[in-house]
């Protein structure tokens, strides 16, 4: 089926299904809207090329002709990817969708890469060529401010510290949170990642001053309320897609016009289901692997808030929540390719397109951030801080060596305690049957010379 709209697009490969994978049932429809379209995309290419060249005046602006330019690079590129690029684990709603974002992580690492390698100020500057309202330093803002729930100082709006902080980061935090949970598809890692970001957001409120909130802001409006809530819902969605029975009909063979509306809104749904079970216990690779995950999130977190800081965009601007957006895409399929990597190694023998990709993002913003700020990352931490870390990485260590090294170690010494035990036990009572068995059998030669004295 071209295009990845084969039955069981998102099944791992040609290999047996797994236990934690849903049914699929397709009549195999291959209907115009999963067909390639290579010729149809390059003739309108072409069309539109030609148009720009034979018929529209160039204008004399060499900087709107090179901004027009870097533009129509990047949206021929991009119509390449998605006709020919590789197709990842998802194909709904329709495989050319995530091939496009593939090619967005593409041009978006070329640029963070053009922007390591600026100077500081022209990096800075640079950014005026996207928005013309950049480029300037941040105002110095108060995050904390008035912690009391209950400002008897105010008689008017005695909670007013509260009504200020209801604002369009909270359902924000909750969509967030529902679409990571939805990614990660696990309870413990979701709500261990939602608390470490507060602790980092604690230990680093010396560095940017948006970190700096309220006891009440951390704990009850972002790790329960918000956070809390988003996985709630998210594992609630988890629990349904994973029931759901995965049957799907070409939408000329549904009979009903309530049948065809259904099934045009359950294409953005998955073509079928994979319920991940991380089982970070079950092995130190996979242990060190789910850490490392934890690790990538946490730091693609802060990136958001460094890259702002740095670079000198309001917490409001467009590009932040671009930037949003383009994470929320390409880590649902970063985290699948995770998954079938670490599952099933023998198969999946090299980490995929999308998860190389996200990593590669990752590193590469918090490069700039060292580079175009070196200064605010070597504050150095507060002492109580750098205590509470220590004894953190001490005891995950601790856990760690029991877990995998000395647990083992002492287990298998008890199995090998007991099987001689057993060797043993078996070995006297080999003996001891052995011994009765000669007796008896002395019993009639002894007889025997007996009755020859007789």
């Amino acid at each position: 089926q071209p295009n990845g709209g084969a039955p069981g697009a998102e099944r791992d490969g040609a290999g047996p299904r797994r236990s934690t994978e849903s049914e699929v049932y397709d009549d195999g429809t291959n209907t115009f809207f999963w067909r390639a379209h290579t010729l149809t995309v390059l003739f309108i290419l072409t069309c539109a090329l030609g148009y720009v060249t034979l018929l529209e005046e160039t204008p004399q602006d060499t900087a709107y002709n090179t901004k027009r330019g870097i533009v129509a690079s990047i949206l021929v590129f991009l119509c390449f990817g998605v006709t020919q690029a590789k197709d990842g684990p998802f194909s709904r709603p329709h495989p050319a969708y995530w091939r496009f974002w593939l090619c967005v992580s593409v041009v978006y690492e070329l640029f963070l890469i053009f922007i390591l390698f600026q100077t500081v100020q022209d990096g800075r500057q640079f950014m005026k060529y996207i928005d013309p309202h950049l480029g300037v330093p941040l105002p110095e803002r108060d995050y904390g401010g008035n912690c009391l729930i209950y400002d008897p100082g105010n008689g008017t709006d005695p909670f007013h510290n509260v009504w200020d902080k209801l604002d369009g980061f909270v359902p924000a935090h909750f969509f967030g949170w529902y679409l990571k949970t939805l990614m990660i598809r696990d309870w413990w890692m979701c709500m261990i990642i939602s608390v470490m970001f507060e602790f980092l957001e604690y230990s680093l409120e010396h560095q940017l001053p948006n970190f700096s909130e309220c006891w009440w802001d951390h704990w009850i409006m972002d790790v329960i309320l918000c956070n809390g809530l988003g996985i709630y819902c998210g594992m609630k969605t988890l629990s349904w897609l994973s029931l759901k029975t995965y049957k799907w009909q070409g939408l000329w063979n549904i009979p009903t016009y309530k049948g065809k509306m259904k099934r045009i809104v359950f294409q953005f749904t998955p073509y079928s289901w994979v319920k991940f079970e991380w089982k970070p216990a079950s092995s130190l690779r996979r242990w060190l692997a789910v850490c490392g995950i934890i690790f990538v999130f946490l730091l693609a977190e802060l990136n958001t808030f460094y890259l702002k800081f740095v670079l000198w965009m309001p917490p409001e601007h467009y590009l932040v929540l671009l930037r949003l957006v383009f994470f929320v895409n390409v880590g649902g399929v970063a985290m699948r390719e995770i998954y079938d990597f670490m599952d099933d190694p023998k198969f999946h023998k090299k980490l995929g397109q999308q998860a190389w990709l996200v990593a590669a993002i990752t590193a590469t913003e918090f490069l700039i951030v060292v580079k175009y700020d070196p200064y605010t990352l070597t504050l150095s931490l507060p002492f109580y801080i750098t205590q509470c870390w220590i004894l953190g990485i001490i005891l995950v260590l601790t856990w760690t060596a029991w877990r995998f090294f000395i647990r083992d170690i002492t287990l298998r010494y008890k199995e090998i305690r007991r099987q001689k035990q057993e060797h043993r036990h078996e070995k006297d009572k080999c003996l001891s049957n052995g011994d009765g068995h000669s007796a008896l059998l002395d019993e009639p030669s002894g007889s025997k010379l007996r009755e020859r004295k007789l």
